[in-house]
């Protein structure tokens, strides 16, 4: 029963563990639907949305109700006069109340075309705010990705100071049988006992930054501190570090198409000739509408309530129309304004295509300058390993000492270690070139 039990235990952790394992595709997801940063930018998509529903409701007239109940005590007057809709009510009453009600519409039936091109300039707005939301998860999306693919490479460099860790050892081990029949000296066996030390302070080292990339990694998908995490473990080969890459001209036009940053600059140039536009428009006249039906009643009339309300009932409507002549400047300093924002937005524009440029840049020769490396690490670890295998066989024998098997393990070290930087610089460096291409991330 005992054995069942833990046999049970040991798979569900093992089912647990691998559960916590995360594939970079499946970061990606979590983030773009659980980063708070991209769940504030979207709640200001929603603000923009009801920013243009107001802009739309400002088109059709407004209408308003209001009542207003009074009451006067004149202590030392003989008599009152009231005036109400014309009539004169004289009253003795010390103590009088009055109440007044109207219904009254508004609308603006030309303002110069100013409420449209409101409407015109928040719809390009919000467009601006939801490819905001779309460049913030992008710039996330790379982070993680870097994280990601930096977890891979300790990952991987930490396995390769385990295997010298695992060497050293032996050495360690050959060496003290090798003390007892008097084959090395004392001074022997401490560097070998050095270099143990040193490569248990790598595994150790790796282990810890590998934690720390992860810890990082948590951080930017906002995971619970006691949430099991862990990236998918699957080993990249080789092979991918030698895809072609793709070419940075090519690169930069389709980023110039579909990057959210670029378009965003596009729209911004929009929206401030849309600004410009308005600002023109101050100088248009504007006319306006206006109804209204108010009724009123008074306790010191002879008539009835309901026989005051049906005598005082009085409609009204008017037309007023309102041109600018002289607005101390306002108008022309707006347009001014305007002008200016639409060259600063033309700069923008710009700015984050030249930045566009250089970033694409950056990657392209990231990538070919650590492919290169890549390849030509790949022929040193190969050479490396063979004379470090030789080194190793002759100073089991005598025929070495350990200067030069240290030597040749701090060679064999600094190839491995150079292969793998490169091969995952090539790697991250390529993805993030496809990424500003197609706007696709996958290892």
């Amino acid at each position: 029963m005992y054995k069942r039990i833990m046999t049970f235990t040991c798979a569900l952790l093992a089912a647990l563990s691998m559960q916590a394992q995360w594939t970079l595709q499946e970061c990606l997801n979590y983030a773009e639907a659980h980063n708070i940063q991209v769940q504030k930018n979207r709640i200001s998509q929603q603000e923009g949305e009801e920013s243009l529903k107001q802009a739309q409701a400002a088109l059709f007239p407004s209408l308003s109700f209001s009542m207003s109940q009074s009451a006067g005590y004149r202590p030392f007057q003989e008599s009152t006069n009231m005036v109400q809709n014309g009539i004169v009510t004289k009253t003795s009453n010390k103590l009088t109340w009055n109440g007044s009600y109207g219904l009254n519409a508004n609308w603006t039936v030309w303002d110069g075309g100013i409420n449209r091109k409101n409407i015109e300039a928040q719809k390009v707005q919000n467009q601006i705010t939801a490819l905001q939301t779309q460049q913030t998860l992008n710039s996330i999306q790379e982070q993680i990705a870097q994280l990601y693919v930096q977890i891979l490479y300790t990952t991987e460099a930490q396995k390769v100071n385990e295997q010298l860790q695992e060497t050293a050892q032996k050495q360690y081990d050959r060496g003290l049988e090798r003390l007892k029949v008097g084959d090395i000296a004392k001074a022997d066996l401490a560097q070998l006992e050095s270099q143990l030390a040193t490569t248990k302070y790598d595994v150790v080292n790796s282990k810890t930054q590998v934690e720390g990339y992860k810890r990082q990694l948590k951080e930017i998908l906002q995971l619970d501190i006691d949430e099991p995490f862990d990236v998918a473990q699957d080993e990249i080969p080789d092979a991918q570090a030698l895809s072609p890459i793709p070419g940075k001209s090519e690169v930069y036009v389709q980023a110039l198409a579909q990057r959210p940053e670029i378009k965003s600059a596009q729209l911004s140039q929009q929206a401030a000739d849309i600004q410009l536009n308005i600002a023109k428009r101050g100088y248009y006249p504007s006319i306006g509408i206006n109804a209204g039906i108010g009724d009123s009643h008074y306790s010191a009339s002879d008539d009835s309530y309901g026989k005051q309300l049906k005598l005082n009932l009085n409609g009204s409507i008017g037309l007023s129309v309102s041109v600018p002549i002289f607005d101390n400047r306002r108008n022309k300093t707006n347009v001014e304004k305007a002008k200016l924002q639409r060259t600063t937005a033309a700069l923008d524009r710009s700015d984050k295509e030249l930045a566009l440029g250089s970033t694409i840049e950056n990657y392209w020769l990231q990538a070919t300058s650590a492919q290169q490396r890549f390849i030509a690490a790949q022929t040193a670890v190969k050479s490396q390993q063979t004379s470090y295998e030789l080194v190793n066989e002759q100073f089991k024998e005598g025929l070495k000492n350990i200067v030069d098997l240290l030597q040749a393990r701090d060679n064999l070290l600094n190839a491995q270690q150079n292969k793998l930087q490169s091969k995952y610089t090539t790697i991250l460096n390529t993805q993030l070139l496809r990424f500003y291409a197609d706007g696709v991330m996958d290892l």
